[in-house]
């Protein structure tokens, strides 16, 4: 069943996405691929990786970024990706991306020199560091001085009806969701665009700035999307030792509830807070 309601954050997340590596690293290269992930997208942008240049990819989970970087570095670079789920790594790894490497590593305690690195990503990952600007100072540390470093993570918008439908959905069918014990001032930090902005230069960076990236999902039925969020890590770790037919039972009611609300396309939009520091 879902992990104890008392975990913290490397405990209970490293566990979840290695169970669901596969899963995470199906619906990230969907979303990347029609151009909906636009927080990161806006990553690589600011990021600018160049041939010859190091880059180090934190929390790079399947190693979606680090393909795109790995080519972008060519010839001459190379891509780092770092994140503490094991079965993130061993996706990545599989994936035999050239130029690029993957080890399991905390981004709160990088093994890496000082000033290692030319560049640093990272896509939807800090939020899960417990202690944000412990993750800021490390990676300020292992960068080369004028380099750049861009982080996207997901925020919280306006209550969506088709997210508020779902959770009704959720909360009847499926255990509770486990929750990190140690995660609310990483998640306070990151939610305020002056706030993620000083927390970087507090960390050492010369300069700072957040933006707000909002990205637009379109599904084609309601199918399509309960499929997609089923796989998704929130969803998916809740479903974790549910048996078969609970998990049709719920599968069934979410599809109807969100046709009945939404017949048709479903469009959904996603907010994102981006950070680019310059060191």
């Amino acid at each position: 069943m879902a992990e104890s309601h008392a975990l913290k954050s490397k405990q209970l997340f490293p566990a979840i996405f290695s169970r669901h590596a596969l899963e995470y690293q199906e619906r990230l290269e969907q979303v990347m691929a029609r151009g909906e992930a636009r927080g990161r997208m806006r990553v690589l942008e600011l990021v600018d990786a160049q041939p010859g240049t190091r880059v180090l990819d934190l929390a790079c989970g399947p190693g979606t970024l680090s393909r795109w970087l790995a080519r972008h570095v060519s010839p001459g670079g190379e891509v780092v990706g770092v994140d503490l789920a094991a079965g993130m790594i061993e996706v990545a790894r599989a994936a035999r991306i050239p130029n690029a490497r993957f080890e399991v590593m905390d981004i709160e305690q990088l093994t890496f020199a000082d000033a290692s690195f030319d560049l640093a990503a990272c896509g939807h990952g800090l939020q899960f560091a417990p202690q944000l600007p412990v993750a800021l100072r490390e990676a300020r540390r292992v960068l080369r001085p004028s380099a750049r470093f861009a982080a996207s993570v997901p925020v919280e918008g306006t209550d969506e009806s088709v997210w508020s439908l779902l959770e009704g959905v959720i909360d009847r069918w499926l255990p509770p969701a486990a929750q990190a014990v140690d995660q609310g001032r990483t998640r306070a930090l990151v939610s305020d665009l002056y706030e993620f902005g000083q927390a970087a230069l507090e960390a050492g960076f010369a300069t700072a700035r957040v933006e707000l990236i909002e990205e637009q999902v379109r599904w084609e039925s309601a199918e399509q999307l309960v499929s997609m969020f089923t796989s998704w890590w929130s969803c998916a770790s809740r479903l974790d030792g549910v048996d078969a037919d609970r998990r049709r039972g719920f599968t069934q009611e979410a599809v109807e509830t969100l046709r009945h609300a939404h017949p048709g396309v479903i469009d959904t939009t996603g907010r994102n807070h981006v950070l680019f520091a310059v060191a």
